[in-house]
Protein backbone atom coordinates (compact mmCIF):
# COMPACT_ATOMS: atom_id res chain seq x y z
CA UNK A 1 0.00 0.00 0.00
CA UNK A 2 1.09 3.60 -0.58
CA UNK A 3 0.40 6.69 1.54
CA UNK A 4 -1.27 9.64 -0.24
CA UNK A 5 -2.19 12.77 1.79
CA UNK A 6 -2.03 10.79 5.01
CA UNK A 7 -4.27 8.00 3.74
CA UNK A 8 -3.37 4.52 2.47
CA UNK A 9 -4.36 3.28 -0.94
CA UNK A 10 -3.95 -0.31 -2.18
CA UNK A 11 -1.23 -1.11 -4.69
CA UNK A 12 -2.23 -4.47 -6.14
CA UNK A 13 0.30 -6.69 -7.82
CA UNK A 14 2.28 -9.85 -7.42
CA UNK A 15 5.36 -10.03 -5.25
CA UNK A 16 8.75 -10.23 -6.99
CA UNK A 17 9.27 -13.65 -8.54
CA UNK A 18 12.34 -14.61 -6.43
CA UNK A 19 10.40 -13.82 -3.26
CA UNK A 20 7.47 -15.98 -4.41
CA UNK A 21 9.79 -18.88 -5.19
CA UNK A 22 11.51 -18.60 -1.80
CA UNK A 23 8.17 -18.49 0.02
CA UNK A 24 6.82 -21.49 -1.87
CA UNK A 25 10.06 -23.45 -1.37
CA UNK A 26 9.95 -22.74 2.37
CA UNK A 27 6.32 -23.89 2.51
CA UNK A 28 7.11 -27.07 0.57
CA UNK A 29 10.03 -27.84 2.89
CA UNK A 30 7.95 -27.34 6.05
CA UNK A 31 5.18 -29.55 4.69
CA UNK A 32 7.64 -32.28 3.82
CA UNK A 33 9.38 -32.22 7.19
CA UNK A 34 6.06 -32.30 9.05
CA UNK A 35 4.82 -35.35 7.15
CA UNK A 36 5.45 -38.51 9.16
CA UNK A 37 5.39 -40.80 6.12
CA UNK A 38 7.90 -38.61 4.31
CA UNK A 39 10.19 -38.56 7.35
CA UNK A 40 10.01 -42.36 7.46
CA UNK A 41 11.25 -42.53 3.87
CA UNK A 42 13.79 -39.73 4.00
CA UNK A 43 15.29 -40.09 7.48
CA UNK A 44 14.26 -43.16 9.44
CA UNK A 45 14.75 -45.91 6.84
CA UNK A 46 18.18 -44.73 5.53
CA UNK A 47 19.41 -44.22 9.10
CA UNK A 48 18.23 -47.64 10.28
CA UNK A 49 19.77 -49.36 7.26
CA UNK A 50 23.10 -47.61 7.77
CA UNK A 51 23.28 -48.44 11.48
CA UNK A 52 21.93 -52.00 11.21
CA UNK A 53 24.04 -53.22 8.30
CA UNK A 54 27.15 -51.44 9.57
CA UNK A 55 27.00 -53.03 13.01
CA UNK A 56 25.52 -56.47 12.23
CA UNK A 57 27.28 -58.88 9.88
CA UNK A 58 24.33 -59.59 7.57
CA UNK A 59 25.71 -58.99 4.08
CA UNK A 60 29.36 -59.53 3.20
CA UNK A 61 30.74 -56.53 1.33
CA UNK A 62 33.75 -56.33 -0.99
CA UNK A 63 36.82 -54.34 -0.01
CA UNK A 64 37.84 -51.19 -1.81
CA UNK A 65 40.12 -51.30 -4.82
CA UNK A 66 42.56 -48.60 -3.74
CA UNK A 67 41.87 -46.54 -0.65
CA UNK A 68 38.98 -48.49 0.81
CA UNK A 69 38.93 -50.89 3.69
CA UNK A 70 36.96 -53.95 4.58
CA UNK A 71 34.69 -52.07 6.99
CA UNK A 72 31.02 -52.44 6.18
CA UNK A 73 30.33 -48.75 6.73
CA UNK A 74 32.79 -47.78 3.98
CA UNK A 75 30.65 -49.76 1.53
CA UNK A 76 27.26 -48.86 2.98
CA UNK A 77 27.59 -45.11 3.56
CA UNK A 78 27.77 -44.12 -0.15
CA UNK A 79 24.88 -46.44 -0.98
CA UNK A 80 22.73 -45.02 1.80
CA UNK A 81 23.48 -41.49 0.59
CA UNK A 82 22.22 -42.56 -2.84
CA UNK A 83 19.15 -44.07 -1.17
CA UNK A 84 18.48 -40.74 0.57
CA UNK A 85 18.45 -38.97 -2.79
CA UNK A 86 16.10 -41.62 -4.19
CA UNK A 87 13.72 -41.38 -1.24
CA UNK A 88 13.42 -37.58 -1.42
CA UNK A 89 13.76 -36.68 -5.10
CA UNK A 90 11.78 -39.65 -6.45
CA UNK A 91 9.55 -41.44 -3.94
CA UNK A 92 8.61 -38.57 -1.63
CA UNK A 93 8.21 -36.01 -4.41
CA UNK A 94 6.18 -38.37 -6.60
CA UNK A 95 3.72 -39.24 -3.81
CA UNK A 96 3.31 -35.66 -2.56
CA UNK A 97 2.90 -34.19 -6.06
CA UNK A 98 0.53 -36.97 -7.10
CA UNK A 99 -1.88 -36.24 -4.25
CA UNK A 100 -1.56 -32.47 -4.76
CA UNK A 101 -2.61 -33.06 -8.34
CA UNK A 102 -5.53 -35.26 -7.28
CA UNK A 103 -6.91 -32.74 -4.78
CA UNK A 104 -6.60 -29.85 -7.21
CA UNK A 105 -3.78 -28.09 -5.36
CA UNK A 106 -1.58 -27.91 -8.45
CA UNK A 107 -4.45 -26.60 -10.56
CA UNK A 108 -5.10 -23.78 -8.09
CA UNK A 109 -1.42 -22.95 -7.71
CA UNK A 110 -1.10 -22.96 -11.49
CA UNK A 111 -3.71 -20.20 -11.64
CA UNK A 112 -1.86 -18.06 -9.08
CA UNK A 113 0.69 -15.35 -9.94
CA UNK A 114 3.40 -17.97 -9.39
CA UNK A 115 4.26 -19.42 -12.83
CA UNK A 116 4.12 -23.17 -13.18
CA UNK A 117 7.84 -23.42 -13.92
CA UNK A 118 8.51 -21.39 -10.75
CA UNK A 119 6.34 -23.80 -8.75
CA UNK A 120 8.46 -26.71 -9.99
CA UNK A 121 11.58 -24.69 -9.17
CA UNK A 122 10.31 -24.22 -5.63
CA UNK A 123 9.66 -27.96 -5.32
CA UNK A 124 13.18 -28.64 -6.56
CA UNK A 125 14.63 -26.21 -3.99
CA UNK A 126 12.64 -28.00 -1.28
CA UNK A 127 14.10 -31.33 -2.40
CA UNK A 128 17.63 -29.91 -2.33
CA UNK A 129 17.21 -28.45 1.17
CA UNK A 130 15.89 -31.78 2.44
CA UNK A 131 18.76 -33.66 0.81
CA UNK A 132 21.31 -31.37 2.46
CA UNK A 133 19.78 -32.18 5.85
CA UNK A 134 19.81 -35.89 5.01
CA UNK A 135 23.43 -35.87 3.87
CA UNK A 136 24.56 -34.01 7.00
CA UNK A 137 22.69 -36.40 9.31
CA UNK A 138 23.84 -39.58 7.55
CA UNK A 139 27.43 -38.33 7.32
CA UNK A 140 27.54 -37.62 11.06
CA UNK A 141 26.17 -41.10 11.80
CA UNK A 142 28.60 -42.73 9.37
CA UNK A 143 31.56 -40.94 10.97
CA UNK A 144 30.37 -42.17 14.36
CA UNK A 145 30.39 -45.70 12.94
CA UNK A 146 34.00 -45.34 11.75
CA UNK A 147 33.54 -44.20 8.15
CA UNK A 148 36.72 -43.01 6.41
CA UNK A 149 35.76 -41.29 3.12
CA UNK A 150 38.22 -40.38 0.37
CA UNK A 151 38.04 -38.70 -3.01
CA UNK A 152 37.12 -35.46 -4.73
CA UNK A 153 34.25 -33.43 -3.17
CA UNK A 154 33.42 -31.97 -6.60
CA UNK A 155 32.79 -35.43 -8.00
CA UNK A 156 30.49 -36.19 -5.07
CA UNK A 157 28.58 -32.95 -5.63
CA UNK A 158 28.13 -33.64 -9.35
CA UNK A 159 26.87 -37.14 -8.64
CA UNK A 160 24.36 -35.90 -6.09
CA UNK A 161 23.12 -33.07 -8.35
CA UNK A 162 22.71 -35.29 -11.41
CA UNK A 163 21.14 -38.02 -9.30
CA UNK A 164 18.65 -35.50 -7.92
CA UNK A 165 17.81 -34.29 -11.43
CA UNK A 166 17.33 -37.84 -12.70
CA UNK A 167 15.10 -38.96 -9.84
CA UNK A 168 13.14 -35.70 -9.80
CA UNK A 169 12.31 -36.06 -13.47
CA UNK A 170 11.17 -39.65 -13.02
CA UNK A 171 9.17 -38.78 -9.90
CA UNK A 172 7.39 -35.85 -11.58
CA UNK A 173 6.71 -37.98 -14.66
CA UNK A 174 5.03 -40.61 -12.49
CA UNK A 175 3.08 -38.05 -10.46
CA UNK A 176 1.91 -36.20 -13.55
CA UNK A 177 0.68 -39.19 -15.51
CA UNK A 178 -0.68 -41.74 -13.01
CA UNK A 179 -3.52 -41.49 -10.51
CA UNK A 180 -2.50 -40.65 -6.96
CA UNK A 181 -3.21 -44.15 -5.63
CA UNK A 182 -1.25 -45.73 -8.46
CA UNK A 183 1.62 -43.29 -7.85
CA UNK A 184 1.65 -44.20 -4.15
CA UNK A 185 1.86 -47.93 -4.90
CA UNK A 186 4.29 -47.65 -7.81
CA UNK A 187 6.66 -45.22 -6.06
CA UNK A 188 6.95 -47.42 -2.98
CA UNK A 189 7.38 -50.55 -5.09
CA UNK A 190 10.15 -48.95 -7.15
CA UNK A 191 11.81 -47.76 -3.93
CA UNK A 192 11.90 -51.31 -2.55
CA UNK A 193 13.09 -52.84 -5.82
CA UNK A 194 15.89 -50.32 -6.23
CA UNK A 195 16.86 -50.72 -2.59
CA UNK A 196 17.47 -54.42 -3.23
CA UNK A 197 18.78 -54.33 -6.79
CA UNK A 198 20.54 -50.98 -6.98
CA UNK A 199 23.77 -51.74 -5.17
CA UNK A 200 22.69 -49.87 -2.04
CA UNK A 201 22.87 -52.73 0.46
CA UNK A 202 23.58 -55.79 -1.69
CA UNK A 203 26.73 -55.48 -3.84
CA UNK A 204 26.07 -55.75 -7.57
CA UNK A 205 28.77 -58.44 -7.67
CA UNK A 206 26.27 -60.75 -5.96
CA UNK A 207 24.01 -60.77 -9.04
CA UNK A 208 24.52 -62.90 -12.18
CA UNK A 209 26.54 -61.22 -14.93
CA UNK A 210 23.54 -60.79 -17.23
CA UNK A 211 21.44 -59.16 -14.53
CA UNK A 212 24.34 -57.06 -13.33
CA UNK A 213 24.94 -55.58 -16.78
CA UNK A 214 21.34 -54.32 -16.76
CA UNK A 215 21.30 -53.19 -13.13
CA UNK A 216 24.42 -51.09 -13.65
CA UNK A 217 22.46 -48.88 -16.06
CA UNK A 218 19.88 -47.91 -13.43
CA UNK A 219 20.22 -44.40 -11.96
CA UNK A 220 20.40 -45.70 -8.38
CA UNK A 221 23.22 -48.08 -9.35
CA UNK A 222 25.14 -45.33 -11.14
CA UNK A 223 24.74 -43.02 -8.15
CA UNK A 224 25.62 -45.56 -5.47
CA UNK A 225 28.54 -47.06 -7.40
CA UNK A 226 29.84 -43.64 -8.41
CA UNK A 227 29.75 -42.40 -4.82
CA UNK A 228 31.40 -45.62 -3.67
CA UNK A 229 34.20 -45.33 -6.24
CA UNK A 230 34.95 -41.80 -5.08
CA UNK A 231 34.35 -41.98 -1.33
CA UNK A 232 35.66 -45.48 -0.67
CA UNK A 233 38.27 -46.02 -3.37
CA UNK A 234 39.42 -42.42 -3.81
CA UNK A 235 38.81 -42.58 -7.56
CA UNK A 236 38.78 -39.54 -9.81
CA UNK A 237 35.80 -38.25 -11.75
CA UNK A 238 33.42 -41.22 -12.40
CA UNK A 239 32.56 -40.22 -15.96
CA UNK A 240 30.63 -43.39 -16.81
CA UNK A 241 28.30 -43.04 -13.83
CA UNK A 242 27.91 -39.31 -14.43
CA UNK A 243 27.01 -40.04 -18.05
CA UNK A 244 24.35 -42.57 -17.05
CA UNK A 245 22.82 -40.13 -14.58
CA UNK A 246 22.90 -37.32 -17.15
CA UNK A 247 21.01 -39.48 -19.67
CA UNK A 248 18.37 -40.38 -17.08
CA UNK A 249 18.08 -36.72 -16.06
CA UNK A 250 17.52 -35.55 -19.63
CA UNK A 251 15.03 -38.32 -20.39
CA UNK A 252 13.16 -37.98 -17.10
CA UNK A 253 12.90 -34.19 -17.04
CA UNK A 254 12.11 -34.06 -20.74
CA UNK A 255 9.32 -36.63 -20.44
CA UNK A 256 7.95 -34.93 -17.31
CA UNK A 257 7.83 -31.59 -19.09
CA UNK A 258 6.10 -33.17 -22.07
CA UNK A 259 3.54 -35.43 -20.41
CA UNK A 260 2.88 -33.88 -16.99
CA UNK A 261 -0.84 -33.17 -16.50
CA UNK A 262 -1.84 -30.51 -13.98
CA UNK A 263 -5.39 -31.85 -13.54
Amino acid sequence: MTAVDGTFTPRPGAAPLPRMIRAQAALETRMLLRNGEQLLLTVVIPTLLLVLFSTVDIVSVPTGQTGGSGKAVDFLAPGVLALAVLSTAFTGQAIATGFERRYGVLKRLGASPLPRWALMTAKTCSVLVTEVLQVVLLTVIAFALGWSPHGNPLAVLLLLVLGTAAFSGLGLLMAGTLKAEATLAAANLVFLLLLVGGGVIVPLEKFPDAARSVLELLPISALSEGLRDVLRDGAGMPWRDLGILAVWAVLGLGAAGRFFRWE
